[in-house]
């Protein structure tokens, strides 16, 4: 199973869109839940406190140079803003996220959890701290609060938190749970890239190499081919017996992607 899911850097996909997800969130919940007495982030008039607009803006901050790889200078400004408001929820979010990064996973949870404390349907943070868990091998407690993001009504991707929960239930070992997730991924968003990725390699398992072959092609017109993506549908061709399809996706493999343990494979015949 390729290793993928969509998160900051916990594991293979890009950091940016996670971390842009993160700090957005802030303005779909209000970087606070109002039940817990926390403020929002910012009211709709524009009296937002000084304590929370600098807390806003070290926690951009923080996202930007995490996204850039920087971690020090990430953690400092998380620091700063945790400092300006410690009741700003966002910034323990993308706190939990920088620590993970850092492999500190005891202040990574810690900071999850605060975040949660504060603002309990914030997605971003339910969405992170459920792929965090899900990396650890804590794939029940991750799925339950992947789909916690996807309970909030305000939340703009829930297809990336099903998507991930999916990809949470089959390294659970539960394909049929898997199976379901994805779909529902696809209902919300026909072109969700992880969920087209994992259907396809379900159905290439389960010998439906048709039903393969369709999610592949649909993935091929949302994101770009990676050497494991090519080999599957390579693959796949191959066991459809279209030759000519599999001679362009080796032709692409070798092309693309020379060095890659997939064109290895390629040239030394193993297709299993």
């Amino acid at each position: 199973m390729m290793n993928v899911w969509i998160r900051g850097r916990l594991g293979s996909l890009v950091v940016v869109l996670i971390v842009a997800g993160a700090i957005s969130g802030c303005a779909a919940t209000g970087g606070g839940d109002m039940n817990s007495g926390v403020q929002p982030t910012a009211d709709t008039t524009g009296n937002e406190s000084d304590a929370r607009n600098r807390a806003r803006i070290h926690t951009e901050l923080a996202g930007g140079y995490f996204g850039l790889g920087n971690l020090g200078v990430a953690l400092e400004e998380v620091r700063v803003a945790q400092q300006s408001d410690p009741g700003y929820a966002t910034v323990y979010g993308v706190a939990g996220l920088i620590y993970a990064a850092l492999k500190d996973d005891r202040r990574a949870e810690e900071n999850f959890i605060r975040g949660l404390q504060l603002s309990p349907a914030d997605p971003d943070v339910n969405h992170n701290f459920g792929s965090f868990l899900c990396e650890r091998k804590r794939e029940a407690e991750g799925i339950k609060y992947l789909l916690a993001a996807v309970q909030n009504p305000l939340y703009q991707t829930p297809d990336r938190s099903l998507a991930n929960a999916g990809v949470c239930a089959r390294r659970n070992g539960d394909d049929a749970a898997a199976q379901d997730l994805l779909q529902r991924a696809l209902t919300v968003n026909p072109n969700q890239p992880l969920a087209l990725l994992q259907l396809a390699e379900l159905s290439f398992a389960a010998n439906n190499f048709a039903a393969a072959q369709g999610y592949l092609r649909r993935y091929a017109q949302v994101a770009p081919a990676s050497s494991e993506i090519l080999w599957l549908a390579l693959r796949v061709e191959r066991k459809l017996g279209n030759a000519l399809a599999e001679a362009s996706y080796a032709q692409q493999l070798r092309k693309n992607y020379p060095e890659s343990k997939e064109a290895a494979a390629l040239q030394a015949g193993r297709f299993e």
